[in-house]
This record gives C-alpha cells, sequence and structure tokens, in this order.
C-alpha cells in the first residue's frame, strides 16, 4: 500500500509539473502554479518560510519522501530505472555512501546560493535542470504534437487549438539540456538514484534530516533469511541486507524493498522493539561502519542537437524576409518585476518556467557564464506588450516578484538606442533621389517616447529620424521589434542594471 499511494503522488505531481512547463496558453498556472512553489529551493530564494518549514517537518516524519514524490528531477529518474527494471529484474547491488562528493557539492552549491552564481545554481539545482529539459526538450515535441492535431483539426472546419511557432530560443540552453538528460539518463539507467544521492545537492541536504526522521525502513533480523531481494531491488543502494542495515540518510522511502521481501521482513515505521542486538557493540559498530553512498558512475555525455529547418516567412510571398539578429547589448534586459540583474541572478534557479511561458517570445536564456540559462529579453520575435505580466505570475523562487500591469507599465527595465547608419531613412533613397521615409518605432511605441524629427533642422529634405525621450522609454522593445532594418534594428534597448520607477 505505501508504494501504491507513493507511486499515485508521485505520477500526480510529476504530470502537473511537466504540464505547468509544457503549457503554451498560460491556462494551467491558475490551478498547476503550486507546484513549481513547493519545490525547496525556489522556495529557499523566495523566503516561502510556509513551504521551507513544511517539507523539513515532512522529511522529519517520514523521511525523504519529497525526493521520491515531489522533485520533478527524482521522479523521472525513477521511469527511466523502472523501464529498466522490466528487462533486467533485481540488478541492483548496496555501495556505500562517496562522502568527498557528496558534501563538497553541497558546499558549492550554497556557496553559489549565497554569492548569487546563477550558472552553478542552474546546473545542479534539480527542479531547474529539469525545467531546462523541460523546456527545451519536452516543450518542443508538445508544441509539434500540438501543431499536428491542429492541423487535423483545420482540415475539419475546427479552430479550437492553434498552431505555434517551434524554435529555438538558445543553441546553448538546448545542447546543456540534452548533456544534463543524457548523463541523468545513464546514471538512473544503470544505478536508479546514482545522481540523488551522488551529486544533487538537495538530495543530500535532506539526507541530514532524513536520519532523525520519524518513520523509517527497518529490517527484522528474526525474519530476515538473508536472500538479498530487498539489496537488489533498492534503486538508492542503501541496504546492506549481510548487515541488516539500512542507511536512512540516502532512503528515498520508495517502497521496492517492502514488496520485494517475502518474509514480512521489512517493515516502515518505528523500530519494532524484539531485537535486543540493537544495542550490542557489535550492532553499533556495525551502524558506524554504515554511513554509505555509492561511487558515481562515470557519465558519458554525448549531446546531440537536431534542429529541423524552418519555413521560409516572406513577404506578402513574393520575397523572403531575412532573419534578425540580437544586438550586442551592454546590459542585458531583465523582465519587469526581475528589481535588478543581481536580483535575478541572485534567485533565479534557471528553470525556464518563465520562458516557456512567454507568449511573446520575448524571454529566451542567457549565454552569459555568469548568469548561464537566467532569462534575459530581446525583441527579435516580439516585445514585452503592457498588457502581460505572465513572467512575474509563474515565477516560484522570487527572481520576478509579481507585478500588476500598472506596475509594469511604470517600470523602466531599460531605454531605446538609436543607429544612425542602419536607420532606413538615412541609408535608403527614393527613386526620384529623396529619403526613404519609416517612422515605424514612433507609431508603434506605446509610451509615446519616441517623435519623428528633421535630422537637419536647417534642411528642409533631410530625412525624419527617430527622437528618443529616455525619461518616458520603459524599454518594452516594441520600437527595435518593428524596426524593418535588417539583419540588426536600428534601434535597440539597452537594459538597465537596476530598474527605475518613472
Amino acid at each position: 500500500m505505501l508504494k501504491k499511494i507513493r507511486r499515485i503522488l508521485a505520477v500526480l505531481c510529476f504530470v502537473a509539473v511537466t504540464l505547468l512547463f509544457l503549457d503554451f496558453t498560460g491556462t494551467l498556472h491558475h490551478w498547476l502554479g503550486w507546484t513549481a512553489k513547493v519545490q525547496l529551493v525556489p522556495a529557499v530564494l523566495a523566503l516561502n518560510f510556509v513551504i521551507i518549514t513544511a517539507l523539513v517537518v515532512l522529511t522529519l516524519i517520514f523521511g525523504r519522501i519529497y525526493c521520491s514524490v515531489i522533485c520533478p528531477l527524482g521522479v523521472m529518474q525513477d521511469l527511466i530505472s523502472w523501464i529498466h527494471s522490466k528487462r533486467k529484474k533485481n540488478r541492483f547491488t548496496y555501495s556505500k555512501e562517496v562522502k568527498w562528493l557528496r558534501y563538497p557539492v553541497l558546499v558549492i552549491f550554497i556557496i553559489a546560493i549565497v554569492l548569487g552564481i546563477g550558472s552553478l545554481m542552474a546546473i545542479l539545482e534539480p527542479y531547474g535542470t529539469y525545467g531546462l529539459i523541460a523546456t527545451n526538450l519536452f516543450q518542443p515535441i508538445y508544441e509539434w504534437c500540438n501543431n499536428g492535431v491542429a492541423a487535423i483539426a483545420e482540415h475539419y472546419d475546427s479552430y479550437g487549438i492553434y498552431t505555434v511557432e517551434v524554435w529555438v530560443k538558445s543553441i546553448a540552453s538546448l545542447a546543456t539540456a540534452a548533456i544534463l538528460f543524457i548523463i541523468i539518463a545513464i546514471l538512473a539507467w544503470r544505478g536508479g538514484r546514482t545522481y540523488c544521492n551522488t551529486i544533487c545537492p538537495v538530495g543530500t541536504f535532506l539526507s541530514l534530516i532524513s536520519r532523525f526522521s520519524f518513520l523509517k525502513v527497518h529490517i527484522d533480523d528474526d525474519k530476515c533469511i538473508k536472500c538479498g531481494l530487498c539489496t537488489r531491488n533498492c534503486k538508492a543502494s542503501c541496504i546492506d541486507y549481510q548487515s541488516g542495515i539500512v542507511d536512512h540518510s540516502r532512503c528515498v522511502t520508495c517502497g521496492n524493498c517492502i514488496t520485494k521481501c517475502h518474509k514480512d521482513a521489512i517493515y516502515y515505521g518505528r523500530p519494532r522493539k524484539v531485537t535486543p542486538v540493537a544495542e550490542t557493540p557489535q550492532q553499533q559498530e556495525g551502524i558506524d561502519k554504515g554511513k554509505r553512498a555509492f561511487l558515481i558512475g562515470s557519465g558519458v555525455a554525448l549531446a546531440t542537437t537536431a534542429m529541423a529547418q524552418a519555413k521560409k516567412k516572406v513577404d506578402g510571398g513574393l520575397a523572403a524576409i531575412e532573419e534578425k539578429q540580437m544586438p550586442e547589448r551592454k546590459n542585458p534586459i531583465t523582465p519587469p518585476g526581475s528589481i535588478s540583474a543581481r536580483n535575478m541572478a541572485k534567485h533565479c534557479v534557471a528553470c525556464q518556467l518563465c520562458v516557456a511561458e512567454c507568449p511573446n517570445q520575448v524571454l529566451r536564456p542567457s549565454n552569459d557564464l555568469l548568469t548561464f540559462m537566467q532569462p534575459i529579453m530581446s525583441y527579435e520575435r516580439g516585445y514585452c506588450r503592457p498588457e502581460c505580466n505572465r513572467c512575474s505570475q509563474v515565477c516560484p523562487a522570487g527572481a520576478i516578484k509579481p507585478i500588476t500591469l500598472e506596475q509594469k507599465s511604470s517600470t523602466q527595465i531599460g531605454h531605446a538606442v538609436w543607429t544612425h547608419f542602419l536607420c532606413i531613412p538615412t541609408r535608403d533613397k527614393n527613386e526620384d533621389g529623396t529619403p526613404v521615409s519609416c517612422g515605424n518605432c514612433a507609431r508603434h511605441c506605446p509610451t509615446g517616447a519616441i517623435t519623428m524629427i528633421q535630422l537637419d533642422e536647417n534642411d528642409e529634405n533631410s530625412p525624419m529620424v527617430p527622437s528618443i525621450n529616455e525619461a518616458k522609454c520603459i524599454g518594452c522593445g516594441a520600437c527595435e521589434y518593428v524596426c524593418p532594418s535588417r539583419p540588426v534594428s536600428a534601434i535597440h534597448v539597452e537594459g538597465h542594471e537596476d530598474h527605475r520607477t518613472i
């Protein structure tokens, strides 16, 4: 019964978290947003003491149930291990704890949180790692399937499902997601919970608490016949059937050992008082020797990224439109509500939920070393519309604070900068020799920060060019997005390290 309940809860949590990353409409967040907020590290970064206390109490009572039920990366490993177990049964062995790796990784992770080193947090934090995998690998597959269903529905004059553009937000992020997925999948295929009990800092932290949990898995020496089935089915490799010891710091309370034992020698609960041997010096010596984990298996990482060739965008079906390139910005742009670049780097776990949820295709993972895979903004595919604040609503870690639409409209995340030699009116001429008129940036600016003026006020034939009022500009990127200059816009947004209220 313990195993069935655990599996049902794990599947429900895993599906809910996964749908949160796959959904591109934003409708599921209202119902499933809590699944991201109950993750341990996002709760710590958001200073959500209610969730932190609840998870600590949960671990003190039930053991590391968080790792086998709530954590999506842990459940993903269980699924991979379960598939392998269908082919090869009784394949696990007992191995000792690798202290030299587990605890240094935990210390490095804590230092990364304190110093705000986002790249380390992104790679080590389990929820962020799963978000990276789900956004970069699972969501495109989901969107392709959605587009296929939409095409079939459209054939029958049904338009309840619409197609979405599938695009690679970052080659580096995609490659990293593929590498991490391959490494974790290989470790799970070979050793079950190898990653959780050797590398994952959250698993190591919870292991320090689970040693003192109220309910634990125990072996009844009076009933045990030393068949070894419990050890060969323990995906955490934490049961030494020969000595009758269970390493509770690595046990994730999955229940596999209990269901496999034919003699009812393994039970979950408080220790039974019928084993006087438990207080003998020999037993105590065995416990001291039993602080264990297993040697990490070698990770073979082969990053393979396959991208389907995108259809050409055409203007009226006559000519191909050249794709825009991201301009070189002195300062990256962070979303409204992130307060500052430092706040973003310090709190973001790079789960990329905001990237997956952005309806305007503005957010994408950073390629910068210090903020690797954390969200930045760029306006080649859209702009940050004043009527949208979805990213601030879905962030579970406090990297993007919830803001209202009114607050967003008065938050200056950057300012527009005009480049003279790229502007259409300054470089292109009509057949009669007069400058080509444009003014797209001024017409589409939602705050009225851009006006068109003559380049040379003393020459009536001089071109009309944009003039930017930086005090009114909020950095939404509408001007950069609609600028017809290719491949780089003649007007682009420079981010502010600290956001301002105007």
